[in-house]
């Protein structure tokens, strides 16, 4: 789980560099993490044996700086992620913790498609977890002065958990970034966020899916989950749409855009008073979905636009919604023509975030805003002949 929001708050505050000491030796970074956290209670008992062995994991700076697969376009992405075998492992592990299921429903209101999408993306269901020692990758990356904001805490959670008896320095694993669990989830999020679903007295998200899949629960609920309330539908779109009303700042009630042509592909508007946008992610001549507000909250879980959409799509299919239209999308572009693309957007003023090859927020505004000024259908998705007429 790739939980960035606090991380963000204070980065638009201080620069990284002013808030969190990062860089230099290794050695000494950590000696300032043994200073800091017996400042902040921690017995130095405790302290000593939770760093003693910890070192730096080059693994985990490789895996932070190659995330290729976000690059790939929606459907791409979705037919990789969503194989046969994963929707019917979703749908006998949906039955197999139906209770759960149930409760965690009751409790904090989250759908359980949501539940076993993340769960079939983050581990496949908890077989994949990772294998990189915890406390090394939270130090590395907090030393690392690409997000300290963000791992610098972690570090500390992680030594509370210790402190707990809930995290093992040595021997506790999990994903490059410092997630731990079925579900993925960093160490403050599992203090903030913990339930003991099975009832043994203990948190734990490694071996216990009760555990797992009510803590996410909860995690969601307290990022803004809204209970009894839809997050994703495909639609189909008139062809004389005006393309730049997409995108997920436009808002209306979904019975508004019904009311433009807009129509659910299957049954009845999912909920017609509800504020809504049209997501369409490899332009109008592929898929077309209704996001409604619990859409949002899948970015504070992971702020990748094509997992997102990926994910709540795949929890829709999980709860008996059809296989989505494909349809006939234009080519996208590779990677070094996304960069390229972007340099040029760059070039006429927008704020692109970073020459990354990435089809992210601040490049689809940007392409939209060219397409429209160009005359091109402005629905947010790159193709050459955009790139050629930049």
């Amino acid at each position: 789980m790739k939980h960035l929001l606090s991380a963000l708050a204070v980065a638009l505050v201080l620069p990284a560099s002013a808030a969190f000491a990062c860089g230099g030796s290794f050695q000494s970074f950590v000696a300032d993490l043994k200073s800091e956290a017996r400042n902040k209670g921690a017995s130095a008992a405790a302290t000593d044996r939770f760093f003693a062995n910890v070192a730096k994991d080059d693994a985990v700076l490789r895996a932070d700086r190659s995330q290729g697969i976000f690059t790939r376009p929606f459907l791409d992405f979705s037919n990789r992620l969503i194989s046969n075998n994963r929707f019917q492992s979703g749908l006998s592990n949906g039955q197999k913790w139906d209770a759960v299921f149930d409760r965690i429903d009751r409790d904090y209101g989250v759908s359980r498609g949501v539940l076993l999408a993340f769960w079939a993306f983050e581990t496949d269901f908890g077989a994949v977890q990772g294998d990189f020692n915890t406390v090394n990758a939270l130090v590395t990356l907090a030393h690392d002065c690409r997000r300290p904001e963000l791992f610098r805490p972690q570090v500390f959670a992680a030594l509370e958990l210790y402190e707990r008896g809930d995290l093992d320095p040595s021997r506790t694993t999990g994903a490059w970034a410092g997630e731990i669990g079925m579900v993925q989830m960093l160490p403050r999020d599992i203090i903030e966020n913990g339930v003991d679903g099975d009832g043994d007295g203990h948190v734990t998200l490694k071996t216990s899916p009760a555990d797992a899949l009510t803590s996410g629960g909860k995690m969601l609920s307290s990022l803004g989950w809204r209970a009894g309330e839809p997050w994703l539908q495909e639609v189909t779109m008139p062809r004389d749409f005006n393309w730049f009303a997409t995108g997920l700042d436009k808002k209306r009630a979904a019975r508004d855009w019904a009311r433009a042509g807009v129509a659910p592909k299957s049954g009845q508007l999912a909920a017609p008073n509800l504020p809504a946008s049209i997501v369409l992610p490899q332009g109008h001549r592929g898929p077309a979905f209704l996001a409604y507000p619990n859409f949002d909250v899948f970015f504070e879980w992971n702020q990748s636009f094509v997992y997102v959409t990926t994910a709540a799509y795949f929890a829709t299919r999980l709860e008996g919604a059809p296989r989505l239209t494909a349809g006939d999308p234009a080519p996208g572009l590779g990677r070094d023509a996304m960069k390229s693309l972007q340099r040029k957007l760059q070039s006429r003023g927008y704020g692109v975030g970073g020459i990354d090859g990435i089809l992210g927020a601040n490049t689809r505004a940007a392409v939209q805003a060219e397409q429209k000024r160009l005359g091109l259908p402005a629905d947010a998705w790159p193709t050459q002949a955009l790139l050629n007429a930049l």
